[in-house]
């Protein structure tokens, strides 16, 4: 189990829940925990629903409180206490600078805040990643942590930690190189890591 000085976000029983399905499942973590305030986690390859229920028993057993993005008309009765529960955020979807701005906003609301984003957008094979995540982080002047969960290995990890610099084609190549020899549960849809092309960008 990685070694942090970060202090712990949620209980020990799910902690516990999170490290014996991983055990039970053959996976295992590597890395620390940014002892950070607030940072951005890039979570990939992304090509299954199985890689998203990694990173949550990965968020249980690190003890710590990751949040995610919603459409905010779920939120509605029980449901939307529920996610409220888990750490969703409502978000309007209608405009993709929107988005960006509810969630450096929410950053700004909070003096501590993980948000977990999966940049491909889908499980299958994307031409470039969406770039919310870059903006988000650069706007609300957060760092960017760079996750994975390599099937070759059964290894999940909080790696690389960068700050955004504005210059996205620069930082996509740092973001490129990181991911080399990473294996996806189905290699033939992790495509390639490169920014949404600025033509296509509305």
């Amino acid at each position: 189990m990685p070694d942090t000085k970060r202090q712990s976000e949620t209980s020990i029983v799910l902690a516990w829940c999170g490290r014996l399905i991983l055990r039970i499942l053959g996976w295992r973590i590597e890395g620390d925990i940014p002892d950070l305030p607030k940072f951005v986690i890039v979570g990939a390859p992304h090509t299954s629903n199985m890689d998203g229920f990694l990173f949550v028993f990965m968020a249980w057993s690190l003890r710590i409180r990751v949040y995610w993005m919603m459409k905010s008309s779920l939120f509605v009765g029980p449901l939307g206490w529920l996610f409220r529960l888990l750490n969703s955020l409502p978000i309007d979807r209608s405009g993709a600078h929107q988005i960006v701005d509810q969630m450096v906003e929410a950053f700004a609301q909070r003096d501590r805040m993980i948000l977990l984003l999966t940049p491909e957008g889908t499980r299958k094979r994307a031409p470039y990643w969406r770039t919310g995540f870059y903006h988000i982080a650069y706007n609300a002047g957060v760092p960017i942590v760079l996750g994975y969960v390599d099937y070759g290995r059964k290894v999940g990890s909080l790696g690389k930690i960068f700050v955004p610099t504005g210059d996205i084609e620069a930082d996509f190549a740092i973001i490129r190189d990181f991911y080399r020899g990473v294996q996806a549960r189905y290699p033939e849809n992790f495509g390639d890591i490169r920014p949404r092309p600025r033509e296509d960008a509305q």
